[in-house]
């Protein structure tokens, strides 16, 4: 096998999340799959046989009556995946948690613990919450605005990895011989203070073996993408094409090299929604059937999320796309700002607008095996992903991906054959970042300063 591996998490969104308003309906889905407990083990055993790097548990803290289905009743991705780690033995565990509505050591504490339920499995995946409406449910007056997201945002993660530095590997001797339990010069307070936070620490969690969870991010604003550059080891993204694929992994890759890390431990995960059939024109039916039986009053009812879930059926549908970006001003103005400019270019009806969008979930791996293995391979060694995170919804075909794809896959040398690795940081090749208070530590004896001193910096 080639020194460069193709890495490969699942999406599990259970009745069907944004664009998937009719997976409930399937004969082989619970109604009830996304608070099945059975249904989500038996489905991360199947993940894990197949090899899968991780499971990716995605989240929000708002709904409305409009909201896709699996969003309107689901478990809280931490408990769930609390559950898994005692249910599977290899596979990553990475859990959606917001900056802008939690507080640093809360979250430190939690996935803190996950990662060592799990014995170094656990991820975040880093969000600033998109919804608006999110401000109510915690008491504020108003939602963040961008830049206060996504500065806050930056400076949680920099508290959660201060935190899950407060004991040095060794700080728990257990000697029972000797009567010590604890090297209380090995635990560190934080004394943090800054924009958003002040937190003394220390946390009360030792590390796992893989040191610190893995972070996600997943933000497509310039603002997103700086953060997922400062921050992130893995980078959700939705392709677009394999050239402005290739485009967003190399400008990614700039922007990490830029603030000094090494762009190798910054891997480019795109999405991957898969239609397989004996043949390409029968999986490109299959699609095509699947966008035809959607219901356009719920497609545009989902369309108002990006703005505050704005209410888009007092519109003609046929008539011109209404001036409505101000209403995501503080949600989604990426998205938003984009959908304007393309309806004026294009001289788009709302309808058309909604169509757009939905033609975003369209996909690029669609026909037989040996096409969508291709197309796979295309992407990774076209360096437009250096893996993928796969949409998946009915289980039966996850099955046939992973006895149809992952095969040719295997076969061509680009995604392994068995776990050669117990942490999640082993499964994607990134590194175990070092107790910066041991690094300090073995700093200040090289250069014959005071350990203390230099501990304490």
């Amino acid at each position: 096998m080639g020194d460069r591996q193709l890495k490969i998490g699942a999406l599990v969104q259970g009745v069907g999340g944004p664009g998937d308003q009719n997976t409930w309906l399937h004969p082989e889905m619970p109604g009830d799959a996304s608070v099945d407990i059975d249904w989500y083990v038996d489905l991360t055993k199947r993940f894990e046989a197949a090899k899968l790097d991780f499971l990716f548990i995605a989240d929000s803290q708002f709904i409305s009556p409009n909201s896709p289905n699996h969003y309107l009743n689901r478990f809280e991705p931490l408990t769930l995946l609390s559950a898994l780690a005692t249910a599977t033995s290899h596979i990553g565990l990475a859990a959606t948690i917001t900056t802008s509505y939690t507080e640093p050591f809360h979250v430190a504490r939690q996935l803190a613990s996950l990662d060592l339920l799990s014995r170094g499995r656990a991820a975040w995946n880093v969000v600033t919450s998109l919804d608006i409406g999110t401000a109510g449910n915690y008491g504020r007056e108003e939602h963040l605005d961008y830049e206060t997201r996504y500065s806050r945002a930056r400076e949680h993660v920099e508290v959660a990895q201060g935190l899950w530095d407060s004991y040095e590997d060794d700080a728990f001797p257990r000697d029972k011989d000797a009567g010590v339990f604890f090297d209380r010069t090995r635990q560190h307070e934080l004394n943090h203070r800054g924009e958003h936070f002040s937190v003394t620490g220390p946390l009360n969690v030792e590390r796992s073996r893989q040191g610190h969870p893995v972070i996600f991010q997943a933000g497509d604003s310039a603002e997103g993408r700086d953060l997922a550059a400062t921050v992130g080891e893995g980078i959700f993204t939705i392709p677009r094409g394999l050239e402005p694929g290739q485009a967003f992994y190399a400008e990614m890759k700039e922007r990490a090299a830029a603030k000094g890390r090494n762009p190798d431990h910054v891997l480019i995960l795109p999405a991957l929604t898969v239609v397989l059939a004996d043949s390409d024109e029968e999986a490109q039916a299959i699609e095509d059937a699947t966008f035809a039986a959607k219901d356009f009053s719920k497609s545009l009812a989902e369309f108002g999320r990006p703005y505050g879930w704005h209410d888009f059926s007092q519109y003609d549908p046929d008539g011109p796309f209404p001036d409505v970006a101000h209403l995501a001003a503080t949600g989604s103005r990426t998205i938003a700002d984009h959908l304007q400019a393309v309806a004026a270019e294009q001289g788009l009806t709302l309808r058309q607008t909604v169509q757009y969008v939905e033609r975003q979930y369209r996909s690029a791996f669609v026909g037989t095996a040996a096409t969508v293995a291709a197309e796979i391979q295309a992407w990774f060694e076209g360096r437009a992903a250096d893996g993928f995170i796969l949409h998946v919804t009915v289980p039966s075909e996850f099955d046939r991906f992973a006895a149809e794809v992952l095969p040719i896959l295997r076969e061509r040398g680009i995604f392994r054959d068995d776990y050669d690795a117990q942490t999640l940081r082993g499964h994607l090749g990134l590194p175990i970042p070092e107790n910066r208070h041991t690094v300090a530590r073995r700093q200040a004896s090289a250069g014959g300063a005071p350990v203390a001193a230099a501990a304490a910096a």
